[in-house]
């Protein structure tokens, strides 16, 4: 029973956490109430079968997968050509889900070259606490934003459900906090029923669409036709593909000191499975035209306030996901969730992070070099946070998709200086 319960659990998070990009994507290439829900559904089936796959092949660690933010920006990006290099939406989703088979052929390729195994190295303490500092305050806006009810720069803050986030955030700090174990341990899936509860009562809450009205619908393939060969995608899938290696090797360092630190668990060095598996995931993608899944960071936050770090409970709630994807009419109540109930648990899973991101820092014992590639990072990452996005819009596309992002500027930026550190040091 409490198998099932920690699996409810991973399942509403990875539900919660995943369901953003599709709808966001989805909206900006126009698709109608019915497309939107499909491509929800492809997308989360996806994520919940790449997750058992990693769990049973690949990494073997309990990190759930999720849309790759870059992917989300690069199909923003592609929608914005739709009338200039595409004839109509449908050309450039044909041509993005191609770009997902192109890059789970890359990811496979580098890692039976051993390419992976070799970038493992450069991910060092400083590296780790940049790039988690990056992804936290990157996310720290959205979940403000989320919280106080603002999607859109017109927007102004609604004052219900900026009340509702703030009693949803206090209900999971206390829940985390607990002294009874069986409140802490579910602490998310608690204050998320809570908080649904607390948007129902205040009128806030998303009525349930029921969709098509069928009982089961199965996932399906090449949505938007066969693969096509695209050049500019091609090489956008080339140079994504390098930065989603850096953004899953993050991940599971981070994933692999909590175990070792905080559940004193030995781990094994599973990356270079993982690399195949994700090739597959990414495959898997193109296949169910969907958004390119990643190993998410958050997952640590996640398993260190719940302290479900064994696997089973993992594996449950990610089959419960592929299960439920099957199902219209539960898709459509997940779907319903609010989203600053989401966004108030999710910024309190995160403020574990970042003690998690000083834990790593204090590793490393070149503290000055540490320092130096930290604030270059740091600050190239955060200032390009507050450039717009349209001041990229003259670039191609994979530019803007990539130098728009901090987070991976950022962190390829902190790479290079300490890189460079280290081979001066060589040299001397």
């Amino acid at each position: 029973m409490k198998q099932l319960a920690g699996g409810i659990q991973w399942a509403v998070f990875l539900m919660a956490s995943s369901i953003a990009a599709p709808i966001a994507i989805a909206h900006v290439f126009g698709m109608d109430s019915g497309d939107t829900a499909l491509f929800l559904q492809r997308t989360i089936f996806v994520l919940g079968v790449a997750c058992l796959l990693q769990a049973f092949l690949g990494h073997k660690l309990p990190i759930n997968e999720g849309p790759a933010g870059l992917w989300w920006g690069i199909f923003v990006v592609y929608a914005g050509m739709v009338g200039v290099f595409y004839s109509t939406p449908h050309d450039a989703l044909q041509a993005l889900q191609s770009g997902m088979l192109y890059s789970g052929v890359l990811f496979i390729i580098l890692a039976a070259a051993g390419v992976i195994t070799k970038m493992k190295k450069l991910f060092t303490p400083a590296i780790t606490f940049t790039y988690l500092m990056l992804l936290i305050l990157q996310l720290s806006g959205t979940f403000i934003k989320g919280m106080a009810g603002v999607e859109t720069a017109e927007d102004v803050i609604d004052l219900r459900v900026a009340a509702g986030s703030l009693l949803v955030l206090i209900l999971t700090f206390v829940a985390m906090g607990n002294k009874r174990e069986w409140v802490s341990k579910y602490a998310v899936l608690l204050s998320i029923v809570a908080g649904w509860g607390i948007f129902a009562v205040i009128g806030r809450a998303p009525r349930v669409e029921m969709g098509t009205g069928q009982i089961i619908e199965l996932p399906k393939m090449f949505v938007y036709g066969p693969p096509v060969w695209d050049g500019g995608v091609a090489v956008t899938a080339v140079f994504i593909t390098l930065l989603l290696i850096a953004n899953m090797l993050a991940s599971i360092r981070v994933m692999e000191n909590l175990l070792k630190q905080k559940f004193s668990m030995q781990v094994e060095d599973r990356v270079r499975q993982g690399s195949f598996v994700s090739g597959i995931n990414h495959l898997l993608s193109g296949v169910f035209s969907a958004i390119g899944p990643v190993p998410i960071s958050g997952a640590a936050g996640f398993v260190s306030t719940t302290g479900m770090a064994t696997m089973l409970p993992f594996i449950v709630g990610s089959a419960l996901i592929v299960v439920i994807t099957f199902f219209p009419a539960i898709m459509a109540v997940f779907a319903a969730l609010p989203a600053p109930v989401a966004y108030a648990v999710t910024f309190a899973i995160f403020t574990k992070m970042v003690s998690m991101a000083f834990s790593e820092l204090d590793e490393d014992e070149e503290k000055e070099r540490a320092r130096k590639a930290v604030a270059i990072g740091l600050m190239t990452g955060v200032g390009i946070m507050f450039v717009p996005s349209a001041s990229f819009a003259q670039l191609p596309a994979v530019l803007a998709s990539v130098l728009s992002n901090g987070l991976i500027t950022g962190t390829v930026v902190a790479i290079i200086i300490e890189q460079l550190s280290l081979r001066k040091k060589t040299q001397n």
